[in-house]
């Protein structure tokens, strides 16, 4: 008696259980795949956001120190050659920066450098 109904269950059922059992397996595997799609995208924009602080790291400073280092090396080019009584004197000079800009400059240079040594300071330390 069993037998006969267990092949009827069986055989009314096992279409539409197959049917649930494997799309419930498909839905779990396209989760997981989902998933780990999301991981991946997620990852790659964190990389590509640490290469792109790291990458600031090298030109921002040469914004202020290109300039800087120009009219300093004018100074110093006309103080030692075309200054009133130097070497070849002439009677045009260089111009000093306008009062705010030259206490910024100092101060944007030696942060630079203090910088620099404090991050030397402490790389000796962490060793």
């Amino acid at each position: 008696m069993f037998g006969i109904f267990g092949f009827v269950l069986n055989w009314l059922t096992s279409g539409p259980l197959d049917r649930i059992l494997s799309s419930i397996d498909k839905h779990g595997s396209d989760i997981t795949e989902r998933e780990k799609i999301k991981s991946e995208a997620v990852s790659q924009y964190v990389a590509a956001q640490v290469q792109i602080a790291n990458s600031r790291q090298w030109w921002f400073p040469i914004l202020f120190l290109v300039p800087a280092g120009l009219w300093f090396g004018a100074v110093c080019l006309y103080s030692i050659f075309w200054c009133a009584k130097c070497a070849y004197p002439r009677a045009w000079s260089i111009a000093a920066l306008p009062p705010p800009l030259d206490q910024w400059e100092g101060w944007i240079v030696s942060s630079l450098f203090i910088g620099k040594a404090g991050e030397a300071i402490i790389g000796k330390f962490r060793k």
